[in-house]
């Protein structure tokens, strides 16, 4: 079992920058592949971004790319999302996710998500 607990998230003015942390536990954090995914009020569950075990490879979705960046800390079991250039379209609850395994898209991206955090409330004004 993985346990994952977001954190870091609040209100911003647009133009303005958040970081949002994931803390695991339970298991040997290294071996999943991590996410973040987004849910507005009305909406479906979208992607965002994702990272590789090893770090060495990143996705994300079209809307957040050149803004968002997904990184790692393996010795701190600890995955962040960096968002800059904030826009009111960005509002959302953000969830962490883990991945464990297949399946993986063509790009190597994780589809299956194992383990999901609580989420945490982004709201951005303009």
């Amino acid at each position: 079992q993985v346990q994952l607990v977001e954190s870091g998230g609040g209100s911003v003015q647009a133009g303005g920058s958040l970081r949002l942390s994931c803390a695991a536990s339970g298991q040997t954090f290294s071996r999943y592949a991590m996410g973040w995914f987004r849910q507005a009020p009305g909406k479906e569950r979208e992607f965002v971004a994702a990272i590789t075990w090893s770090g060495d490879s990143t996705y994300y979705a079209d809307s957040v790319k050149g803004r968002f960046t997904i990184s790692r800390d393996n010795a701190k079991n600890t995955v962040y999302l960096q968002m800059n250039s904030l826009k009111p379209e960005d509002t959302a609850v953000y969830y962490c996710a883990a991945s464990y395994g297949r399946p993986v898209n063509s790009a190597g991206r994780p589809l299956r998500y194992d383990y999901w955090g609580q989420g945490s409330q982004v709201t951005v004004s303009s």
